[in-house]
């Protein structure tokens, strides 16, 4: 897979380095850093200890107990993410361990950029920090070179037309792009070319209905409800996308009841998802509850009904359902 290109170059430019900086706002590059991070730090030994933290779980206090030495010198990953909303006290005692870091810890700092928790960022750098860029792709030209790399990192070939026509069906997900690579990198031997894209995802019914349910889990209303449209009028059955809206739903209920700090693979084999789901689900289930869960599932079944023939209107019954669902991943916004 494609590596966000680091931009400060140091001589701790690996992924053991003692501080990692990403900055930026796209999840799948900030995700692809702290992969590296982890399965760098598991080859190194297999039982490195990784904690995955938000910023409002970083308390004061949180970090020198996290980073206390051990009698057995374990090594150790910590994530922080959304670094820049730190507290002042917190920011304090990250600017103290930035000054001061330990050999057998990696800290990985996510930081959406910009100047709100600048204070964090210069730390970083100021310590030697290895520093990589995961900046939003908003162009689509951006999203065009990250096709190509994608399949060139594949060690595949794939023409100037399969790429734009990738980059028109997948629309501005970043995360989806990379999965529909990989997807037909699995699926195609040879060139890939305008035909074969063409015929796995061009109105493919499967992939829009499932780009509704992914931008409706994750608490995306508006963005869930202009896929819901685009769908319908390139002539998705409705039955598709409730049957999408439900496996979203439920495999976040899955993993929400798995055992924590599972890994991925044993995740993957326990649950029936292929690991890169896990992965995608993972950051899906954030601000989700147990209660969401059902209600959720609760208006996907009205909507369901509704579509095959309990209702008078189908289109209405499914924005009803998108909206529940998105509400229910973001509770804190009702």
């Amino acid at each position: 897979m494609l590596e966000p290109m680091a931009t400060r170059k140091n001589p701790t430019d690996e992924p053991l380095a003692p501080i990692t900086l990403a900055v930026g706002q796209e999840d799948l590059l900030l995700d692809r850093v702290v992969r590296d991070v982890v399965k760098a730090a598991r080859a190194a030994d297999a039982d490195t200890d990784v904690r995955d933290l938000t910023s409002d779980q970083l308390q004061p206090g949180t970090l020198a107990e996290l980073t206390s030495p051990s009698l057995f010198s374990e090594r150790k990953v910590l994530i922080v993410r959304n670094a820049q909303d730190l507290g002042a006290d917190t920011v304090k005692e990250v600017k103290a361990y930035l000054a001061d870091p330990y050999e057998e810890i990696t800290l990985v700092l996510l930081h959406a950029g910009g100047v709100k928790g600048k204070a964090v960022l210069d730390a970083a750098r100021k310590a030697g920090a290895r520093e990589i860029a995961c900046p939003k792709m908003t162009k689509a030209a951006d999203r065009l070179s990250f096709a190509r790399q994608e399949f060139r990192t594949l060690g595949r070939s794939a023409t100037p037309e399969a790429c734009q026509n990738l980059v028109d069906a997948i629309g501005s997900d970043l995360r989806e792009l990379a999965s529909a690579v990989a997807q037909l990198c699995a699926d195609v031997e040879g060139t890939i070319d305008e035909a074969v894209v063409g015929r796995y995802y061009t109105g493919r019914a499967e992939a829009s209905s499932f780009t509704v349910a992914d931008r409706a889990v994750e608490g995306r209303a508006a963005e869930a409800l202009e896929a819901l449209r685009w769908s319908l009028a390139t002539g998705v059955a409705p039955v598709l996308i409730t049957s999408a809206l439900a496996q979203a739903v439920r495999a976040i209920g899955k993993l929400a009841s798995a055992p924590r700090g599972a890994r991925p693979g044993d995740l993957a084999r326990d649950l029936g998802m292929p690991p890169w789901k896990i992965d995608r689900v993972r950051q899906q289930m954030r601000g989700w509850s147990a209660d969401g869960v059902s209600e959720a599932l609760r208006a996907i079944a009205l909507a369901d009904a509704g579509v095959k023939g309990g209702g008078d209107d189908p289109e209405y019954a499914l924005e009803k359902a998108v909206v529940a669902v998105a509400r229910a991943a973001r509770p804190q916004r009702r």
